[in-house]
């Protein structure tokens, strides 16, 4: 969970300060920004369950994020379902197939797990890109409306549409947050975090760790179903290339900056990056030659990411005044 206490408070007040933002009258272009991190921090929340968590690299992450985008947008486009309705099924949609694709994906261990859930996420956006007649192909689909009530509610508030996306997007993501919070610090959680200390040393304590990892990914990927569903109706076209490796790695990216295992790494990524990117509209081409050798550097000198480097700097600074005080 999230811990009662300074940890709680800082959390309370990020999303407060989060939630007055669009009453200050922002353009549409920052609220837009505000949104993409919302939904990339979502994703990376999800691959942290299992990444950060396990220690196991699904490499299809994106896979599930555009199932869950296309199951929102066909079921609303074409079966006539409200947005309220096809979004949780798309999520349970995210969550079988993944507890399929674990219990084979399972059976391997290591770099053979990633390779076979890359391998996983490639038919995912090759099925999307051909199969013309449900998706659209290369075409993509189009039209995919906003939530019923949404434009309602952004000018109840005086606000623009994209300002009712805001607040729908921090709901969404201040819901994540709170599920792989209180995720982390149950049983379950912490046997997670055991399986990633060691698969036979857990399995001595007791722990079914096949079937642990089994629910860690139907979490997992319903995550990534979840944020899939908001990006459908967010941006309103769907096509094959953000269901691709390229996005699986960009969230990676962001998670490495950010932190492994970490509660606040997975938001704090993508605040970075991605607003990063968006400001400097000339780096966007060139954002993995920029930060390729920065990942690097971070791996060697900052494992545990941003987070992991703040929590030893504060560890340091902390070790002196405890020897001041045994003194």
């Amino acid at each position: 969970m999230i811990r009662a206490g300074n940890g709680l408070w800082v959390w309370l007040a990020v999303f407060a300060l989060a939630a007055l933002f669009p009453l200050f009258r922002p353009s549409g272009y920052l609220l837009d920004i505000g949104v993409n991190v919302m939904i990339y921090a979502m994703l990376a929340y999800g691959m942290n369950v299992l990444l950060g968590f396990t220690g196991q690299l699904p490499l299809s992450h994106a896979g599930f994020f555009g199932i869950g985008a296309y199951a929102v947008g066909l079921l609303t486009l074409k079966a006539g379902w409200s947005f309220w309705l096809a979004w949780p099924a798309a999520v349970l949609l995210c969550a079988a197939l993944g507890y399929l694709l674990g219990l084979v994906a399972f059976r391997t261990k290591g770099d053979a797990f990633s390779i076979f859930t890359l391998g996983v996420g490639v038919i995912i956006m090759l099925v999307i890109e051909r199969w013309t007649s449900l998706t659209g192909g290369k075409e993509g689909l189009n039209g995919v409306n906003p939530p019923a009530g949404l434009e309602a509610f952004s000018e109840g508030l005086g606000l623009r549409l994209s300002g009712g996306f805001y607040y729908l997007g921090l709901a969404a993501l201040a819901l994540t947050v709170l599920v792989v919070a209180r995720t982390r610090g149950s049983v379950f959680g912490r046997s997670l975090i055991a399986i990633r200390g060691g698969e036979d040393l857990a399995r001595s304590a007791g722990i079914d760790v096949y079937a642990h990892k089994l629910r860690a990914m139907m979490l997992s990927t319903a995550i990534a179903g979840f944020a899939g569903g908001l990006y459908a109706v967010y941006v309103g076209f769907l096509g094959a290339a953000a269901t691709g490796p390229v996005m699986t790695f960009t969230v990676l990216l962001y998670l490495l900056v950010g932190g492994l295992g970490t509660l606040a790494g997975p938001l704090l990524g993508p605040a970075l990056m991605y607003t990063l990117t968006q400001s400097l509209k000339g780096l966007q081409d060139y954002q993995y030659i920029v930060f390729g050798p920065l990942l690097v550097l971070l791996v060697m000198f900052a494992p545990q990411g941003l987070v992991g480097l703040w929590e030893r700097w504060r560890s340091r600074r902390a070790a002196p005044a405890r020897s001041v005080d045994h003194a």
